[in-house]
């Protein structure tokens, strides 16, 4: 059971395992906002509501965020379209391409990877998008953040409900 954790002015910044949030919240480095209802820890003299959100007392000095490479960020990064014809893509149908292909040099990067439908990077195949006729519709860039996209999709229906009030709304394909 996982607990999400809210900085001091009330923003979603995480989420930990049941054991962090008793740690942080009997330390008093966190308050109970909410308790999961029913899910309790039993010890030899009590029973303690396991914490289902947590808010952190003081401000916590942020590190700068550093957006880490995977499939999972590109596509949020390129909103699950098609870069090349624009077109919406679920994860299923997603195909990643390589703007300078792999065989010319071209490196699993920020800056070199796009979103593709499989029609669109089968036409483009090992060459570039100039070499074969076809712009990118956005140039690929490593993004600073995704905060927007924090829980995505089908993953934001099946949160807790107690999570619910403190998530930002969700944008979902079209």
């Amino acid at each position: 059971m996982e607990t999400l954790i809210l900085s001091a002015t009330w923003e979603p910044i995480g989420r930990v395992d049941w054991q962090r949030a008793m740690t942080l919240w009997w330390s008093g480095r966190a308050e109970l906002v909410e308790a999961h209802q029913h899910l309790r820890i039993q010890t030899v003299s009590s029973s303690i509501q396991v914490p289902a959100v947590l808010r952190y007392v003081r401000g916590r000095h942020r590190r700068v965020p550093v957006v880490r490479f995977s499939r999972h960020n590109v596509f949020l990064r390129d909103e699950g379209s098609c870069q090349y014809c624009g077109i919406r893509l679920s994860r299923a149908d997603a195909t990643y391409d390589h703007v300078v292909p792999r065989r010319s040099g071209g490196a699993t990067t920020w800056d070199n990877i796009v979103l593709s439908c499989r029609c669109c990077n089968q036409r483009k195949g090992g060459r570039t998008p100039e070499q074969a006729g076809m712009p990118l519709r956005t140039a690929p860039v490593r993004p600073r953040q995704l905060t927007e996209e924090w829980f995505t999709g089908a993953e934001h229906d099946n949160l807790p409900e107690s999570w619910q009030a403190y998530l930002p709304a969700v944008r979902r394909p079209r």
